[in-house]
């Protein structure tokens, strides 16, 4: 019984930081990077709050990056894995980020879909470039302490 209770522990405490850690930088990132729409009224639903949104959307993320990462952990070699799970993070945040501007800016006005991805991307830039690399380093750290023996 005390066995299992060794192993099972530094597992779920592994996947509550990794979950923590998740949520906490997606709700920064969004925040960071589209902040600066937040006083816009959502095209999709005028009721609600860029706090709810962004609060949603980190809740969904932190649940689907959670399983994509804990699935990463198979993966042995290193540089692979890393490579993989910044490919992830970052296209999922930029998808997000890009949901913002749609809603709150460019479904408002007359945006060609380039310029939506350019506005985008000069939005995002900094803060995913920023936020993903500490993102990566945190999880690295909380693998690496944790690793299943």
């Amino acid at each position: 019984m005390n066995q299992v209770l060794k192993i099972k522990i530094p597992f779920l405490k592994k996947v509550f930081l990794i979950t923590l850690v998740i949520f906490v930088f997606t709700f920064i990132e969004i925040y960071w990077a589209m902040g600066s729409l937040s006083e816009r009224m959502s095209s999709g639903n005028p009721d609600s709050s860029f706090f709810d949104d962004a609060y949603l959307i980190s809740l969904f993320t932190t649940f689907l990056l959670t399983i994509f990462c804990l699935f990463l952990t198979f993966i042995k070699n290193i540089y692979l894995k890393i490579a993989i799970e910044l490919t992830g993070l970052v296209s999922v945040w930029f998808f997000w980020n890009y949901s913002f501007f749609v809603d709150r800016e460019s479904s408002w006005s007359t945006y060609l879909f380039k310029e939506e991805i350019l506005h985008t991307i000069a939005l995002s830039f900094l803060p995913i470039l920023v936020l993903s690399i500490v993102t990566e380093f945190i999880l690295n750290y909380i693998s690496k302490n944790y690793e299943s023996k």
